[in-house]
Formats: structure tokens, sequence, C-alpha cells
């Protein structure tokens, strides 16, 4: 069984930066794709930014691109997304997602999730 656990989230200002980090284990890391996504309160989860199975390619929400940046440690079995510039629409709970599947570049397809890490984004 996959288990998936993000961490890094919390209070930051307008225009600040943070880092998440999402560890997984139970499967190897090159089996799965990987991406984040988020869910802002009454709204539905969307997603983020993801990666291609090998890694290779990333993909980006719209609203985060240029912005956000997700990478990997493949010998930690870790992915990353750092945020900057983050505004007051980015304030959610962000969740660390994976899948058998070739890419991550929306939310359906999803086989494993995290339990979620809030970022709150203050003035």
């Amino acid at each position: 069984q996959v288990q998936l656990v993000e961490s890094g989230g919390g209070l930051v200002q307008i225009g600040g930066s943070l880092r998440l980090s999402c560890a997984a284990s139970g499967l190897p890391f090159s089996s799965l794709s990987m991406g984040w996504f988020r869910q802002a309160p009454g709204k539905e989860r969307e997603f983020v930014a993801g990666f291609s199975r090998s890694g290779g390619d990333t993909y980006y929400a719209d609203s985060v691109k240029g912005r956000f940046t997700i990478s990997r440690d493949n010998a930690e079995n870790t992915i990353y997304l750092q945020m900057n510039s983050l505004k007051p629409e980015d304030m959610a709970v962000y969740y660390c997602a994976a899948r058998l599947g070739n890419r991550v570049t929306a939310l359906t397809g999803m086989d494993y999730w995290g339990k979620g890490t809030l970022v709150t984004v203050s003035s």
C-alpha cells in the first residue's frame, strides 16, 4: 500500500514563499506518477502541478505557472512544491497524490492520496 506524507504547510504572508514536501513509500518511486493538488474552503479540489512517471516532464495549472515549481528527489522518494509569490487565492489544503499511470495532469485517475497540509496566506 502506498503511503504519502505531506509536510511544510503553514502560515505565510502575501508575496512570501513556502516549500511543501511529500514522502512516498510502499511502491518503487519509479512506478508512480506524482503531483500536487489543492482544495480551498468551499471549492472543489484542483490540480496544481504534476510529473510524468519518469519525472522528465512537468505540468502546471495556469494559475500557478511561473510561481510554483515541482521537483523531486528520487533517492529520498520525495517530491516538492516550491511556492513563491503566494497570493490569498493560494490558501488551501495541499494534497500530494500518485497514480500508476504515465503522468499527472488532472484530478481524475489518481490512485493514492496523502492527508494534506494546510497553507494559509495572510496579509
